[in-house]
């Protein structure tokens, strides 16, 4: 399985990939990049006093639910990714989802 560590994307074929930010994002077009900005939901840690502490950052105060219907948004797109290239291959533009590039 894909393990991420300190910007690396180390796949199972051997293949390491390093990234400048510290994700994987998917379009709804099905293409795959880089999420930058982790601007939705987010941890910071915080020093005071020498101690370390964490904060969560919600700027758009999302609640559980928005979090798992996120969640289930993102994994269905996955989902469509892995199926479409099971169908079509990696060669063939297929692949990705049309509809949503135009």
């Amino acid at each position: 399985m894909a393990d991420l560590k300190r910007k690396t994307l180390s796949l199972e074929s051997g293949k390491q990939l390093k990234l400048f930010g510290a994700s994987i994002a998917i379009s709804k077009s099905l293409e795959i990049g880089e999420g930058y900005a982790p601007n939705l939901f987010s941890f910071s840690e915080e020093q005071t006093n020498g101690n370390s502490s964490g904060k969560i950052i919600n700027p758009h105060d999302l609640n559980r639910e928005d979090l798992m219907e996120l969640a289930d948004f993102n994994i269905q797109l996955w989902m469509n990714l892995k199926a479409n290239v099971r169908k079509f291959g990696i060669d063939n533009p297929k692949v990705f989802n049309h509809e949503a590039i135009r």
